[in-house]
């Protein structure tokens, strides 16, 4: 669990040359029992822009510069350098400051205590990132308590009072939820005080229906990872309906995502996710948000198109082609628990459990990381 920057496109690919000297190097925290920041992405209006594209001087236009017209571009960034390297660095950093703390040395419990230091520290480094990037600070919420509504509501109460304490305002922050029934939940009672959610490790249409019912403020899919799933399983309905339809499952799940979220009026933004190739782009455009791999942007941006090709790329998805797609009776229900989990079919639940496990893992290993430095030598 991480929180990610969102580099501005124009700036991330101003020159082929220079993308190494880009990439943004944060490392990954995380709470205990709580969260981990991502080291962030924003979320801007991300256009071509003038400073790099291709069409002022010669009348001709880039792939880029067609993309961008219908979807916001998400680079993907961020690199994390090694955790126990930046923990211990001897300049004065998120974590020498969350340790100076007094309030959590209070605390009797060493367990607690504990988790008031890393919290603190996960707050500090996106305190720092609100500072570097216009948009939102994605702030991922720990996978262990996502089968917990109140204690993901709790955590992130929790977080948003020491983000409040260093001057961080709600609007400026996102907090990554997995999408278990349960995170949903946690996502409509959080949503409904005004706090933005972001809910991840969607891989079925009852998990995004679910979401934009809850209000969620971005709803992420993982295009290439449904794709993967299907190439080496079977058995999952929605998948192979898809496939017998000739579609790519993770395209059909994001087209189907979008076109419900339109046509009844959610207020939920979509975001796909794991991108492998430039046809994917292609095939996603008018999606709110699209994180792609540099190479697959540097790869637009050098593709120079005539004039008369400018506006050869169609808009994939739209709030009027919304308008008119067929939804069945039973993907317009309310969903609750129990429908839910009826159709959650076995890529989602596998893969979902997949994402947690993994963030699971990473929360324990940076813990005890995290504790390899407590207490430090001046205590």
């Amino acid at each position: 669990m991480t929180t990610t920057l969102y580099s501005p496109l124009s700036s991330t690919l101003s020159s082929s040359s220079t993308l190494q000297e880009k990439k943004l190097r944060i490392p990954i925290q995380s709470a205990k029992p709580g969260l981990i920041l991502k080291p962030l992405r924003s979320f801007p209006s991300i256009r071509a822009a003038t400073d790099f594209s291709s069409s002022l001087d010669t009348g001709l236009s880039t792939e880029l510069d067609a993309v961008t017209s219908y979807s916001e571009i998400v680079p993907d960034t961020v690199v994390f350098d090694d955790f126990e390297r930046w923990i211990f660095l001897p300049e004065e950093s998120a974590v020498d400051t969350a340790l100076a703390d007094t309030q959590c040395y209070g605390l009797e419990n060493s367990e607690d205590r504990m988790s008031c230091f890393v919290n603190k520290a996960l707050v500090n480094i996106g305190g720092d990132l609100v500072k570097l990037v216009p948009g939102r600070v994605s702030t991922e919420v720990d996978a262990r308590l996502a089968y917990d509504t109140q204690a993901i509501v709790e955590k992130v109460h929790d977080l948003l009072k020491l983000y409040r304490g260093i001057d961080v305002p709600p609007e400026r922050l996102l907090f990554k939820i997995p999408s278990t029934w349960q995170g949903i939940e946690a996502s409509r009672l959080l949503e409904s005080e005004g706090i933005q959610t972001h809910m991840t490790f969607v891989y079925s249409f009852c998990q995004a229906a679910a979401a934009a019912q809850a209000g969620a403020s971005v709803i992420q899919i993982f295009v290439g990872r449904l794709r993967d799933w299907a190439r080496n399983h079977k058995g999952d309905p929605e998948v192979e309906a898809a496939v017998r339809r000739g579609e790519d499952p993770g395209l059909a799940l994001v087209t189907k995502a979008y076109n419900y979220i339109h046509k009844y009026g959610h207020k939920s933004k979509l975001m796909a996710a794991a991108i492998r190739n430039k046809q994917d782009v292609f095939n996603l455009l008018g999606v709110d948000y699209i994180i792609s791999p540099l190479k697959i942007l540097q790869s637009l941006k050098e593709s120079v198109t005539p004039p008369d090709e400018k506006y050869s790329l169609i808009r994939r998805l739209s709030p009027q082609t919304a308008a008119s797609y067929n939804f069945t009776n039973d993907e317009l229900v309310k969903w609750d628990q129990y429908s839910f989990a009826e159709a959650m079919g076995p890529a989602a639940v596998e893969l979902l459990s997949a994402g947690m496990d993994g963030y699971a893992s990473q929360s324990k290993r940076v813990e005890e990381l995290f504790e390899k430095i407590w207490p430090p030598p001046n205590v």
